[in-house]
């Protein structure tokens, strides 16, 4: 298979698709390998160093994109991007289809088979190539919370760790998933009061038992959520659907019961937000106020540790794209359900329910797709 490998075009978005380790696997595999020049520079890799691996180096998006069987990225192709595709070729990338049609339709529109990471699974239910991204937005999350704090910034002016004599600030993880469980933890090193809000008792029993009572936790009722949110300095929303758009859990009404200058943080703000005024920032404009809360909804947090973030996705990214290279995507998804699970648009059609549901669109399942 020919497999190639654009730069990321999404404004600052430092990450790239493959690493040259995943490069010098699949040539090892019998493959061909292209990726854009420059497109590993914000992540520390050279072109030399994909060069070394066996990849061919192209002048050009252009280029990649017209050779390619398989495009393996990062982020959802841009609208220049989609603009690209075509039928029969094989998208491998983030995708979250449900909250924007507009990239739901081109994508229809040029008929490609578009797997995305976000939705594929595995046999304990997880979603295991979400999860590493997941875990550095959630290990973030506390840190760009405590820069948005400060009085510089419009937040309040609070140390999240306090000091001798002074009380530190509260955070409050509405979810305690993946992003919810990695925010804790790094809050709680920061010394913050932490509170962690999920609807599974196992979940919180075992929050609990993980921390010995260092952090305290509440069943995420609405009433609990909004009590809460009258001492929290630093509300996290790390709530995950999976494939659908998130629930819209703190309201704007709510907001004039939050203390002047405290911060919202949307770790779900790519399924399209937890926090009803939230809508997508960048790195370098992260942060906007309404009615006096500060809110941080960058769209690619992990974008920010574009090394860390791009190694530990290609580390979880690769065997499957060494799957679907080796075996093409439909045998590939055929013999293993949590790919197939991946599979989100095929020749014109919606492949994941979810996203249909989310958009008012008709959609298919993956295994009616292997059939087309």
């Amino acid at each position: 298979m020919h497999i190639g490998c654009p730069k990321e075009i999404k404004p600052q978005e430092f990450r790239v698709g493959l690493t040259p380790a995943a490069v010098r696997e699949a040539v090892a595999h019998g493959h061909q390998v292209m990726v854009e020049t420059d497109a590993g520079t914000g992540a520390g890799f050279t072109d030399a160093d994909y060069s070394a691996a066996g990849a061919t180096i192209a002048a050009s998006a252009e280029q990649v994109f017209s050779a390619a069987d398989m495009i393996v990225k990062v982020k959802e192709p841009q609208a220049e991007e989609r603009a690209r595709l075509r039928k029969g070729q094989v998208l491998f990338t983030y995708l979250h289809l449900a909250p924007d049609r507009a990239q739901t339709e081109d994508l229809l529109k040029s008929g490609v088979t578009a797997i995305a990471y976000e939705t594929v699974t595995d046999a304990r239910g997880g979603l295991p190539l979400l999860a590493p991204m997941s875990e550095v937005a959630g290990r973030l999350a506390p840190q760009v919370g405590a820069w948005a704090l400060q009085k510089a910034n419009g937040g309040r002016g609070i140390l999240l760790g306090g000091v001798p004599g002074v009380l530190p600030g509260n955070v409050v993880v509405i979810g305690g998933g993946v992003v919810g469980t990695a925010a804790a933890r790094v809050a709680l090193g920061m010394g913050a009061n932490v509170t962690v809000l999920d609807k599974s008792l196992p979940r919180l029993s075992w929050l609990d038992d993980l921390w010995q009572g260092r952090l305290m936790t509440q069943y995420a009722s609405a009433a609990n959520t909004a009590e809460l949110l009258k001492t929290a300095d630093i509300v996290i929303g790390a709530v995950l659907v999976p494939g659908a758009a998130a629930p819209k859990l703190v309201s704007r009404a709510q907001l004039a019961s939050m203390k002047p200058g405290a911060v919202l943080v949307d770790v779900a703000i790519d399924q399209g937000g937890c926090f009803e005024t939230s809508h997508a920032t960048t790195h370098q404009d992260p942060i906007y106020e309404v009615d006096g809360i500060i809110h941080y909804c960058v769209a690619n947090m992990p974008g920010a540790v574009a090394r860390t973030a791009t190694l530990a996705l290609g580390n979880a990214t690769m065997p499957f794209m060494l799957a679907l290279a080796d075996k093409g995507w439909k045998e590939a998804c055929r013999q293993d359900p949590h790919l197939l699970a991946g599979l989100n648009t095929h020749q014109g059609h919606i492949t994941y329910p979810a996203v249909g549901e989310a958009l008012g669109l008709p959609a298919i399942t993956g295994v009616e797709a292997l059939d087309l």
